[in-house]
């Protein structure tokens, strides 16, 4: 039986899907899916930080990263012109946050 995955994403980011066009909220709900189904959908980004994910989207782009429990984190969802600066300013500020 393959395993259940299931979403974890900060409430800002819901809010921008909940917000967003309703073209490119149907094609993000979509692509949410595939990925839900598989998790290895998304290409590999390289560099640091390492384990993440991207899934594109039409110009969009999905962050995100599988981590244990079956849980799969979406860090961030964006245009992709602007999205790889977010996500790194997103995960600095976590670290920076547990450091703390």
């Amino acid at each position: 039986m393959p395993a259940t995955y299931k979403f974890r994403m900060p409430d800002k980011t819901a809010d921008l899907i909940r917000h967003i066009h309703p073209e490119i909220k149907k094609k993000i709900k979509s692509s949410l899916e595939i990925i839900l189904s598989d998790p290895q959908a998304g290409k590999s980004l390289k560099g640091e930080p390492t384990g993440l994910k991207s899934f594109r989207t039409g110009r969009f782009r999905i962050i995100y990263k599988i981590s244990s429990k079956q849980i799969i984190d979406i860090v961030a969802v964006g245009p992709r012109s602007v999205i790889y600066g977010i996500t790194y300013r997103i995960l600095k500020k976590q670290t920076d946050q547990k450091k703390e």
